[in-house]
C-alpha cells in the first residue's frame, strides 16, 4: 500500500474507479493492482481505486450456477419444522417459520405452572 496516491472525496482523476463504480459500468477489476485510494470522513473510510482501461467485462453466471442459486434460495424459504415453502426467508435466529415459532412459544406458556412459594423460601412475612 506504500507509495499509492491517496485522493480526497470526489478528487480522484478520470480513468480511476472504485469496485462499486466499475460494477455499475458492467466491469470488474480483472486482477489488476490497486492504482490508488480515495478517503473520506477524516481518513476513517476509504475505497480502493482501479483503472477503468484495465478492467474487464463482468462474467455472466452459467445456467448451472443459476440453478444452484435458485435451489439455495428456495431452501432458505422452506421451514424445517412444517416443511412449508414460505414467501419469505426463514430467519436463522429462529430456525423455523414465524408461525411454527409462535406456536412453540405459546406451547411454553401453556405448560403447567410450577407452584413455588417465594414467601416461604425467603421467610417473608413470618
Amino acid at each position: 500500500m506504500t507509495g499509492l496516491p491517496v485522493y480526497r472525496w470526489r478528487m480522484a482523476p478520470r480513468g480511476l474507479a472504485t469496485r462499486r463504480q466499475l460494477r455499475a459500468q458492467g466491469l470488474r477489476p480483472n486482477g489488476q493492482d490497486i492504482q490508488g485510494r480515495i478517503i473520506w470522513r477524516r481518513g476513517e473510510r476509504f475505497a480502493d481505486l482501479y483503472s477503468v482501461e484495465k478492467a474487464a467485462p463482468k462474467r455472466e453466471a452459467t445456467p448451472a450456477q443459476l440453478v444452484a442459486i435458485r435451489a439455495a434460495l428456495d431452501a432458505r424459504m422452506k421451514c424445517p419444522s412444517c416443511e412449508e415453502v414460505k414467501d419469505y426467508f426463514i430467519q436463522k435466529s429462529l430456525g423455523e417459520c414465524s408461525s411454527c415459532h409462535e406456536g412453540a412459544v405459546e406451547a411454553n406458556y401453556d405448560s403447567p405452572e410450577v407452584n413455588y412459594d417465594f414467601e416461604q423460601e425467603w421467610e417473608i412475612g413470618a
